[in-house]
């Protein structure tokens, strides 16, 4: 006979945990056949896909006597369906690590068996292996529980949160500030999925997790401390509210007091509206007249007038027109000759710079030679190019 207080693949989280003892027989078998799960609606649903579970399944390695650690990664998805079911989620951080399915079952689907087909890969030798997960959802009696309070933890990541001995820590220090006869953890969604960013890999910052917790009791005077206008205008002045049971968290938890959100279900007031159905009979338009098989015919000369033979005339008009101005008035005459003399004295201009003679710079010029007196010649004759003469020479 072997005692647990919950089964690896299936928890409830309650406050109060009742051990039981049963007997357990072990089957040694490399099939894996389905498993049933008996979650409740309203009540976090965790479901741990561990990796030694589907070793079996792979081939050992090799050499014989090594450990085998083959990474493995999950799929998850409905039966029949690519995804999962809408409250049901799944996270794997690394093929090392296991996986675990979480969510919080609802009403609609109390009674109705959900099949979800779990298939193991080894990304070592590519080889699955798969089963079946049948979640039967139970309806629970005090469903839904009256008052809510949702918290974020920002020091812990969504798989740190759902491990057991984590958030029965959790749920022991709300109850010590609560003090509830019952007590629930109903959801818990990374902050991730509300729209935050993913924390720099520096500091070990973590993402941050909400977790919705659910009482029979109304919410303590502790609780609702966050509600004050003092701990509201530092909350708007992204300061920290003054919590007097924060103590009984900090040594753990983390918690952002301003986002902590309070719902007090028996305040609530139904905006259900009943539909009042008429006859289903549109009112009466007359008879549908469809249009005629047959085409009229058209002409398109108009046509091609309009989009031919009026721009072109416009055109030729202007053309006229310019024709007579600079051909016909005598401002369009001036106008031409003037432009024919500035064409014809830049073209004189042009040839006259091609044939000017050039001023011979003062290093070419004749002179005294330091020791007889006598004239030196200039370094070049007459006939010398100076079109290509460099502005200073070296004298003799």
């Amino acid at each position: 006979m072997l005692c647990y207080l919950e089964h690896v693949s299936f928890l409830l989280f309650s406050v109060s945990y009742l051990p039981f003892c049963f007997s357990v027989y072990t089957i040694l078998s490399k099939v894996h056949s389905d498993r049933n799960v008996y979650p409740s609606a309203g009540v976090l649903f965790v479901h741990v896909l561990e990796r030694e579970y589907f070793k079996g399944e792979f081939p050992p390695y090799p050499k014989p006597g090594e450990i085998s650690n083959d990474p493995i990664t999950f799929n998850t998805n409905l039966m029949g369906y690519p995804d999962r079911p809408g409250w049901l989620r799944y996270i794997q951080r690394t093929p090392y690590s296991d996986g675990v399915l979480y969510g919080s079952p609802t009403v609609e689907n109390v009674g109705k068996p959900t099949i979800i087909e779990i298939t193991a890969y080894n990304r070592r030798t590519f080889e699955t292996a798969r089963h079946n997960l049948i979640i039967n959802i139970m309806s629970a009696e005090d469903f839904p529980l009256p008052y809510q309070a949702e918290f974020f933890i920002r020091n812990m990541n969504v798989e740190e949160m759902l491990a057991s001995e984590v958030l029965g820590d959790f749920l022991g220090a709300v109850k010590n500030v609560w003090q509830p006869e019952r007590l629930n953890a109903i959801n818990i969604t990374s902050a991730l999925d509300r729209g935050g960013r993913v924390p720099l890999p520096i500091n070990d910052m973590k993402e941050g997790v909400y977790v919705m917790v659910g009482a029979d009791v109304p919410f303590s005077s502790c609780l609702r401390e966050v509600e004050n206008p003092q701990n509201q205008l530092r909350c708007s002045q992204e300061m920290e509210p003054v919590i007097t049971c924060d103590k009984k968290f900090r040594t753990q938890f983390h918690i952002d007091w301003c986002k902590i959100s309070l719902v007090d279900n028996t305040k609530q007031v139904s905006t259900f509206q009943e539909v009042i159905r008429g006859e289903g009979i549109l009112p009466d338009g007359g008879e549908y007249k469809p249009p005629s098989d047959t085409l009229k015919s058209r002409d398109y000369y108009s046509d091609f007038l309009i989009t031919l033979a009026v721009p072109s005339a416009i055109a030729l008009v202007l053309f006229l027109i310019l024709a007579y101005i600079m051909c016909c008035r005598r401002e369009g005459v001036i106008q031409l000759v003037h432009h024919s003399a500035i064409q014809k004295s830049t073209k004189e201009l042009r040839d006259m710079s091609k044939n000017r003679e050039i001023a011979w710079p003062l290093s070419t010029l004749p002179v005294f030679h330091p020791v007889t007196g006598e004239i030196v010649p200039p370094l070049h004759t007459d006939s010398y190019d100076n079109t290509s003469m460099p502005l200073m020479q070296t004298q003799q």
